[in-house]
C-alpha cells in the first residue's frame, strides 16, 4: 500500500494580494448578510450561501468494525452524535416549489459529552469550478454586491467568464452532466461530498456520503422541503462514509478542485442514520443560527487547501453579522 502524503501548512498559504481580496470579501459577506432579510424576503438574517434550510435532524455516525487498524485512532468510540442541516446552496431563499438541484448536507459531530469534533458542509457536486484564490474571491464579492444592487450584471458577467476554462475538464463536464440527468432527483438519493480535502490527523482526505436504499423518485410531486421531511417521518436514512486519502499530488491534487482524485480507493470508515422522528424545528432560533464551520473542528480533522482556507473567515464573518442583525430583529 503507498504511503499517504502527510499534510503541510504550504498547501493552505495565501499570498498578500489573495489576503487583501479576502479582507474586501468579508466587507462583502457582511453587507450581503445584513441586507439578507429585504433580499430573501424574510424576517431574519440569512447566511450569504446555502440559505435555505430544508430541514435539521439528529442522527448518530457508527463506526464500521472493519475500519483499517491505522485508522481506529481517529475513532475511539462506537458511535458519535450528529446534527445535521439540508439546504439549497442558493444565496436567495427561493420561495417556490422548485429549486437548482445545488444540495448541501452539513455535519456536525460530537462526542457523548457534547464536545465539538468535527463539521464537515457536504454537497452533492464532488468537484468545484475554480483553482484561483483570486479569481474565487473576486467573483464571489461580485455576487455578493449584485443581490444588494451594488453591482451590474455585466460586471457579474465579466466575472463568471473568467471562471469558465477551468470547467472544461473531463471530470467536470463528465459530473455536470451526470447532475443534469439526476436533476430531478430526490435530494436524499444523492452522493454527498467534500469537494476540497481535509486532514485526518497527518493524511490529507476526501470525504464521500452514499445514501443506501434511497429510492430517487420518493416525493416526485412534493417541494423538496416537504419530500424530506415526508420521508424522515416515515423511514430511517443511512448512508456509508467513505474517505480517499492523498497519496501524490499528481493524482490527488489539494489545490485543483475541478479535478477528481484517481488511483486512491474509497474505503468505508462508517454509516450514518437518522431514525425515522429524529427531525428538529428547522425555524428554531438555535437551529436557524448553527454554524458548520469547518475550522471549528479538532484541529486534526480540519480542511486543508487556499480555497478551504477562505472558508474560516468567511464563515465567521457570516456568523457574526448574523447574530447582530438577528438580534436586532429579534428573531426567534
Amino acid at each position: 500500500m503507498p504511503i499517504p502524503l502527510k499534510y503541510n501548512k504550504k498547501f493552505d498559504r495565501l499570498t498578500d494580494e489573495e489576503k487583501e481580496l479576502l479582507e474586501i470579501n468579508k466587507k462583502s459577506i457582511a453587507d450581503f448578510v445584513e441586507q439578507s432579510p429585504s433580499v430573501s424576503d424574510v424576517n431574519f438574517a440569512t447566511r450569504n450561501a446555502h440559505a435555505k434550510t430544508y430541514a435539521v435532524a439528529r442522527g448518530e455516525f457508527l463506526i464500521d468494525k472493519n475500519v483499517p487498524e491505522e485508522l481506529h485512532k481517529f475513532f475511539d468510540k462506537e458511535k458519535y452524535n450528529l446534527k445535521i442541516r439540508f439546504s439549497n446552496a442558493h444565496l436567495k431563499i427561493n420561495k417556490s416549489k422548485k429549486d437548482i438541484p445545488a444540495y448541501g448536507f452539513a455535519v456536525r459531530i460530537k462526542d457523548e459529552n457534547g464536545n465539538m469534533i468535527a463539521n464537515y458542509p457536504l454537497v452533492n457536486f464532488p468537484l468545484f469550478p475554480i483553482n484561483s484564490v483570486s479569481v474565487f474571491l473576486k467573483l464571489f464579492t461580485s455576487v455578493n454586491r449584485f443581490f444588494i444592487k451594488k453591482w451590474s450584471s455585466f460586471s457579474l458577467m465579466m466575472q463568471i467568464v473568467k471562471v469558465i476554462p477551468s470547467t472544461l475538464t473531463g471530470s467536470f463536464i463528465k459530473n455536470i452532466f451526470k447532475l443534469w440527468t439526476k436533476r430531478n432527483d430526490f435530494f436524499l438519493s444523492f452522493d454527498f461530498h467534500s469537494v476540497g480535502a481535509y486532514r485526518l490527523g497527518e493524511n490529507m482526505i476526501k470525504i464521500k456520503l452514499s445514501p443506501t436504499s434511497v429510492s430517487k423518485n420518493f416525493g416526485k410531486k412534493l417541494a423538496t422541503k416537504d419530500a424530506i421531511e415526508e420521508y424522515l417521518t416515515s423511514n430511517n436514512f443511512r448512508a456509508d462514509v467513505l474517505i480517499q486519502i492523498c497519496y501524490n499530488l499528481d493524482d490527488q491534487p489539494i489545490n485543483r478542485l475541478n479535478v477528481e482524485w484517481k488511483k486512491s480507493p474509497f474505503i468505508k470508515i462508517g454509516e450514518i442514520i437518522i431514525n425515522k422522528d429524529s427531525l428538529l424545528d428547522a425555524r428554531s432560533c438555535d437551529n436557524e443560527m448553527l454554524s458548520f464551520n469547518p475550522f471549528e473542528s479538532n484541529p486534526y480533522f480540519q480542511p486543508v487547501g487556499k480555497i478551504q482556507k477562505l472558508r474560516d473567515e468567511a464563515y465567521k464573518t457570516s456568523l457574526q453579522t448574523r447574530l447582530k442583525i438577528n438580534k436586532l430583529l429579534k428573531y426567534k
